[in-house]
């Protein structure tokens, strides 16, 4: 009889279950190879279909973007107060000749005295190649928007060189002529009556206030030639006007050798038609003066620039209203200028020039301080006279210098700086001008595309695209 110890035999049968496990493993290895396949082949197949989805988006995107354009283009085309034909044909014509009139749903017109605007739908369907799979076979590409073009209330400053060099040859004034003139039918219309104002303020070496305005200031009078008033520097630094202080009457002479009793072509220019015109929307009477413009003696821009703005200064007003209560401003524009946070009220200054700042001149105090004096030199052209009567060596004791061409650039770049911070939009037309004259425009400028250098006839189309802008049209959505 044989016994079996406890142990016996146990190493054969844990080789025997480690085999098995081993087996099992296998089994197991092989069957999660099948699993991974099929794992990866249902991962790809997700991939391909979210990818196709992106695509069916992105197409109907594109669609819907074409679409939307087309609209915005025929909406904005049919919103513009110039645009003689029917608004709604407008808008139907652009989507026929983009081969999609099929897609146009409504148009909405909605017109007044100085506004239209015009608002449209139009929608799409994209078939879908992916996204069918999930039961959406279109996409909607719907696209809305709306434009306007509306004239509220605007205060205009044309500030105009007449100098002498504007009659350098034949025809220059006369393009001036013609294109302010259409400026002036642009911006003052039927539908923007009570609306719109324009004040023109023609400058030489001088600006002639006219007597009206002048009488409104405090003026140290002098004579009765002309109604020039004389500005300190620091008044370049703002666009206010200050009426309470006391001004120094501009001098009534000519600086030139010419012959002349009485002189022609004075500093100050004295004729009717040379004065300011504040705040008006007579269009016949504005081209009126316009038409009788003509080239006189030199050039101070920033003179012409500082009147500009200060007659859409609110500190104006006063002298607005006591113009108006006596008949001479349209009683409609009695309360302007506006306050600069109006937001009803765009202002802006169209500044032309056709050359650049010279050196001007003063006569001395000592010869220009009784009435024998001022009657002299009325009928005396400065140098004339001292060529006829004064040694060469006294010549400089007669005159001095009132602005030097840096003098007048340096203050002109403070009067445009000024009107920008206060939200006054420059326009600036350099006008057969250097380069420099144009470098000095172009910084008066609201910015380099508020900036036209023109020569000829193309004055015209930069008072044209001016008038254009004044009479926004925007996108609205």
């Amino acid at each position: 009889m044989s016994v079996t110890k406890p142990n016996e035999g146990r190493p054969a049968v844990l080789a025997e279950r480690a085999t098995g496990a081993r087996r099992h493993l296998a089994l197991f290895a092989r069957a999660e190879d099948g699993g991974l396949a099929i794992w990866s082949l249902f991962m790809f197949l997700m991939m391909l279909i979210v990818g196709g989805i992106g695509a069916d988006f992105m197409l109907n995107e594109m669609r819907r973007t074409q679409l939307q354009g087309t609209l915005d283009r025929a909406v904005l085309a049919a919103a513009d107060l110039d645009q003689t034909l029917d608004a709604e044909a407008v808008v139907e014509d652009y989507f026929q000749k983009s081969g999609m009139a099929e897609h146009l749903d409504s148009v909405k017109v909605q017109e007044g005295i100085n506004f239209k605007i015009v608002s449209a739908t139009a929608s799409s369907d994209t078939d879908t190649l992916f996204l069918d799979f999930l039961g959406i076979d279109k996409l909607p590409a719907p696209a809305s928007g709306e434009a306007e073009e509306r004239v509220a209330n605007v205060e205009i400053s044309v500030v105009l060189d007449i100098s002498g060099s504007m009659g350098h040859y034949a025809g220059k004034m006369q393009n001036l002529r013609d294109a302010a003139s259409e400026f002036v039918d642009t911006v003052l219309r039927p539908e923007t009556q009570d609306l719109v104002s324009v004040s023109i303020v023609p400058y030489t070496a001088h600006v002639n206030a006219g007597p009206l305005i002048f009488n409104e200031l405090n003026v140290n009078q002098r004579h009765s030639f002309s109604h020039c008033v004389e500005f300190n520097n620091s008044e370049f630094n703002s666009t206010w006007f200050n009426k309470n202080r006391t001004y120094e009457q501009g001098q009534h002479f000519e600086a030139s050798s010419a012959w002349g009793n009485p002189i022609q072509n004075p500093g100050c220019p004295k004729r009717s038609f040379e004065r300011i015109t504040p705040m008006s929307q007579d269009a016949n009477a504005l081209k009126a003066q316009i038409g009788q413009l003509q080239p006189r003696a030199n050039t101070s821009i920033h003179l012409g620039m500082k009147w500009g703005v200060s007659l859409l200064d609110p500190s104006f007003r006063r002298i607005i209203r006591d113009l108006s209560d006596d008949g001479h401003i349209d009683n409609t524009f009695r309360t302007r200028p506006a306050p600069y946070n109006d937001p009803e009220t765009l202002k802006t200054v169209v500044l032309m020039t056709d050359g650049e700042n010279v050196s001007t001149y003063r006569i001395a105090d000592w010869a220009y301080d009784a009435s024998s004096e001022y009657a002299h030199w009325n009928n005396w052209t400065l140098f004339r006279y001292l060529y006829n009567y004064v040694h060469p060596a006294h010549h400089n004791q007669f005159y001095y210098t009132k602005y030097t061409p840096s003098q007048s650039d340096s203050l002109l770049d403070n009067v445009c700086d000024a009107a920008k911070d206060r939200g006054i939009v420059i326009w600036t037309i350099g006008f057969h001008v250097g380069d420099h004259g144009a470098d000095v425009m172009e910084n008066c400028a609201s910015s380099p595309s508020h900036f036209f250098r023109v020569e000829g006839v193309e004055i015209t189309s930069a008072f044209q695209a001016i008038a254009r802008q004044i009479n926004q049209l925007r996108l609205t959505q």
